[in-house]
């Protein structure tokens, strides 16, 4: 079971797909895709096969340890998502190799689906309640959106109008409607905006200050009702150690691709539990992502809603379930993911598929906004 290769593969619209192969021929795929950040992410790969290349694959745990504490610098989203790409990738051997689903090797199923959310709306939200309806016949039961557009740091209140209104006509859908501050809204504008939407009873809001602000995130905390989620830009139990102790957070949202593969993500969502915070991990992004997802909802009590990228506004040119030779497992059913029961993440990749677009590497960047007088505007 020594490591022979690891592969990466540039898979539009914007993800990186690791393959690890072992000497005795078995295989694995993860998803170690950092939006807009995929060379980056590329390039640690090439300290990563230095140190494991010939290690067992079965000592899932202590690569993780190495690949984390190995060196001086450790921790940030680029280290991070190649490590989690390459934690998928193991455990999916490892359950191939056993004949067993990943959530059998992590305590065994406590549940058979989790329900599922789809985004409506773009970057810049518009045509929601159009949007909010072909997911209702879709089957979905909750949806979210982005809260705004560009937005500036003091900006006028009537810019906020709009939030209410299309929150409105995605919820006359009789639809569950999160809304997503991205990170855009800071401090003056998030204050005047959590006030508006408190009577609109949110499933959560997501991000309404960037994480950089902890301190703020606990005023807002403390002043309203609608639960808070946050966690994609958080990296490892000790990033999310600290909004859990304040009683800031209500739900995580660690991103498996960026936050140390299932590893990490178990370890988070049960210091979570400690704390009585539920988990909806974070997954805009590709199949490997979300079969990790599904693994980690499998086995664990606390996880409690997932995002699924299928028909996002990102996936113009290839969506989810491209890459998938059995794409029913990914499929929602009626709102709900069911959790795959096939060996290690469940999913079979078309390899080649993958090789072919990967000779046309994709160079996925997000936009970059101003406001009106040319301030950088967040994303």
């Amino acid at each position: 079971m020594k490591i022979e290769r690891i592969e990466t593969f540039f898979v539009p619209p914007r993800w990186l797909f690791v393959r690890v192969e072992t000497q005795g021929g078995a295989v694995g795929w993860g998803e170690a895709s950092l939006e807009g950040h995929a060379e980056a992410v590329d390039g640690v790969f090439e300290a990563l096969r230095d140190r494991f290349l010939g290690q067992d694959a079965r000592r899932i745990e202590d690569i993780w340890q190495i690949a984390y504490r190995g060196g001086f610098y450790r921790g940030g989203p680029v280290l991070m998502s190649a490590l989690s790409g390459l934690d998928q990738a193991l455990w999916d051997i490892k359950g191939r190799t056993l004949g067993v689903p990943v959530w059998e090797l992590l305590g065994g199923q406590v549940r058979q689906q989790v329900q599922a959310y789809a985004w409506i709306g773009g970057d810049r939200p518009d045509q929601v309640a159009e949007a909010a309806q072909q997911r209702r016949l879709q089957g979905f039961r909750a949806v979210k959106m982005n809260a705004t557009a560009e937005l500036g740091w003091l900006d006028s209140p009537s810019a906020l109008d709009g939030v209410i209104e299309r929150v409105s006509a995605a919820q006359q859908e009789g639809l569950d409607v999160a809304l997503d501050f991205h990170g855009r809204v800071h401090r003056p504008m998030a204050r005047q905006l959590l006030r508006r939407l408190e009577a609109l009873r949110l499933l959560f809001i997501e991000e309404p200050l960037l994480c950089e602000h902890p301190e703020a995130l606990l005023g807002l905390a403390a002043h309203g009702g609608t639960p808070i989620a946050l966690g994609e830009r958080l990296y490892s139990r000790w990033d999310f150690k600290g909004f859990l102790a304040s009683g800031t957070v209500d739900l995580i949202q660690p991103d498996l691709s960026h936050a140390g593969g299932i590893s990490e993500g178990r370890r988070i969502a049960a210091m979570a539990e400690a704390y009585d915070v539920a988990v909806a991990p974070h997954c805009p992004l590709g199949p490997l992502a979300l079969a990790a997802c599904l693994q980690l909802a499998g086995c664990t009590p606390n996880v409690v809603l997932q995002e699924v990228s299928l028909g996002i506004h990102y996936n113009e040119t290839h969506d989810l379930l491209t890459f998938v030779k059995n794409p029913e497992v990914l499929t929602p059913l009626d709102g709900q993911l069911q959790i795959p029961t096939g060996p290690g993440l469940g999913i079979e990749i078309d390899e080649a598929a993958v090789r072919e677009v990967h000779r046309d590497r994709h160079r996925w960047r997000n936009p970059v906004w101003r406001t009106p007088n040319g301030t950088l505007a967040e994303w």
